[in-house]
């Protein structure tokens, strides 16, 4: 069974990385270097997304762990803690490569918990 903080964590996990995928559809890796309201965007939606992870009952994490639940917070760590030198191909890489695969993990949790 889904606990209902899990669920709601989840579903802020989703949230971030729509918004993130959402901001970057019509963008290029050369818009992020030029536009610090994208970077702001994604690196806030990443921050948001590795907190929620952070979150996450220990149960759930072990349930799944086809889910980089340690990178997400690893890189909501280096941004909130390193914010002076972050690296923006690896923001870029992870927005566009990363979150696609990371929102359907998340939306087949809901998916299959929702009927428990």
């Amino acid at each position: 069974m889904l606990l209902d903080s899990d669920k709601n964590r989840i579903r802020h996990m989703i949230d971030a990385a729509m918004e993130a995928l959402e901001y970057t559809c019509k963008q290029t890796r050369a818009d992020l270097q030029r536009d610090r309201t994208l970077q702001h965007v994604l690196v806030r939606n990443l921050e948001i997304l590795g907190e929620a992870a952070s979150r996450v009952g220990p149960e759930l994490r072990a349930s799944h762990p086809e889910i980089a639940w340690r990178d997400m917070v690893d890189i909501r760590n280096r941004l909130i803690h390193a914010y002076f030198d972050i690296n923006l191909d690896i923001i870029w890489t992870t927005v566009q490569r990363v979150l696609p695969e990371v929102v359907s993990q998340l939306q087949t949790i809901l998916e299959s918990k929702t009927g428990d």
